[in-house]
């Protein structure tokens, strides 16, 4: 088992990797929160049909008794509604400042269950079990989030987690839908910070739904090895951690206007990615084979342009609401090369100008 150490000025964490490292937890939370009075697990109904009676069971071991609660499937997760009822299960199950939540599911789990941990009673422990590829971004770094209509993650605070468990066993479950949500979040790691892990991917991810065990952990180490380094240096946003968001302004938007929950999120922020590298070109002369990305990208399943049933003034008006806005210029995260990205204010003209290539090229 592998162990990366995540350092922020408000908390340093573990993040362990590896088969079966979910059995690791039982003795973590024994070890180091033995006034913990009860664990409250939120899941999703897939990942409990799945995973819960397996964490339950582990949990168990704790001689601390285990509550369950289980919420929608996906972004249907990341609303004002289900945050509430995970509140009211936990005040109505007497839950208080010495109990615990455990978040066992994907990114959108981990976000909502992390952001109840924070508001309840003013925030009590939380560790993250991702379930996902996808997990491997948003369970570090402690962004955790639900949405609403106008926008992604827009209501959340930063707030780390005690430990991750990223139990490698739990992967091989996911549909292939999941291993590109997460996969397309591994190749926006490479393209900012290590372009010999890029070539890495390229050269030997020729398929996701035939991905080895090892090709898994070395792709998930680095990938949070990447994230740690960027969030230790910038724990909440004010400046270099803005790089993670390659692919995501656009990403957000077509999640947004598509209805949360109908395009995966890495598959959206995949599109947001080969955008951000036509703009990278044309604005810092980003010397990049992009037909060969492309092409890749599609060889794993990717679509790789905007359907036609946006509208570039919806789409536009949509990423103005993103958080990383300037002004009256929305922000976008170009490369100048692999591994090295720049923010980039872009006028109206200019993103419509550049959407409508997208439309035409790549459907």
């Amino acid at each position: 088992m592998e162990t990366i150490e995540i350092s922020t000025p408000s908390k340093s964490y573990p993040v362990f990797i590896g088969r079966n490292a979910a059995t690791y937890m039982p003795d973590f939370i024994r070890e180091n929160f033995s006034q913990v009075g009860k664990i409250l697990i939120i899941t999703d109904e897939k990942v409990a049909n799945l995973h819960l009676h397996t964490v339950k069971e582990l949990l168990s071991g704790t001689g601390i008794p285990v509550l369950e609660y289980v919420v929608p499937e996906g972004e249907h997760a990341k609303t004002f509604d289900v945050f509430y009822e995970c509140q009211s299960y936990a005040l109505s199950h007497n839950l208080n400042r010495k109990s615990m939540i455990v978040a066992l599911g994907g990114g959108a789990v981990g976000d909502l269950a992390g952001f109840v941990a924070a508001t309840f009673m003013r925030g009590i422990p939380f560790i993250q079990v991702p379930t996902t590829l996808l997990a491997h971004d948003s369970a570090v770094g402690g962004k955790v989030a639900i949405n609403h209509p106008q926008g992604k993650n827009m209501i959340g605070v930063f707030y780390q987690p005690e430990a991750v468990f990223f139990d490698v066993s739990f992967l091989e479950t996911l549909p292939p839908r999941e291993l590109r949500s997460g996969f397309a979040e591994v190749v926006k790691e490479a393209l900012i910070q290590d372009q010999e892990f890029y070539k890495w991917l390229l050269s030997n991810v020729s398929r996701l739904d035939s991905l080895s065990e090892v090709q898994l952990l070395h792709m998930i180490k680095r990938g949070i090895e990447i994230k740690a380094a960027i969030v230790s240096e910038d724990e909440k946003e004010a400046g270099v951690r803005a790089y993670l968001n390659l692919g995501h302004t656009l990403g957000h938007a077509i999640e947004g206007l598509a209805g949360y929950g109908k395009i995966a999120h890495g598959e959206a922020v995949m599109i947001g990615t080969i955008f951000a590298l036509h703009l990278s070109m044309k604005k810092t002369r980003l010397d990049f084979n992009i037909e060969e990305f492309i092409h890749w990208a599609e060889s794993l399943g990717y679509q790789t342009g905007i359907h036609e049933g946006f509208n570039n003034q919806d789409m536009l008006s949509f990423m103005k609401r993103d958080k990383k806005v300037t002004g009256d210029n929305v922000t976008f995260v170009l490369l100048e090369k692999v591994g090295s990205p720049k923010l980039e204010n872009l006028s109206d003209n200019e993103i419509i100008e550049n959407l409508s290539t997208m439309y035409t090229k790549r459907k």
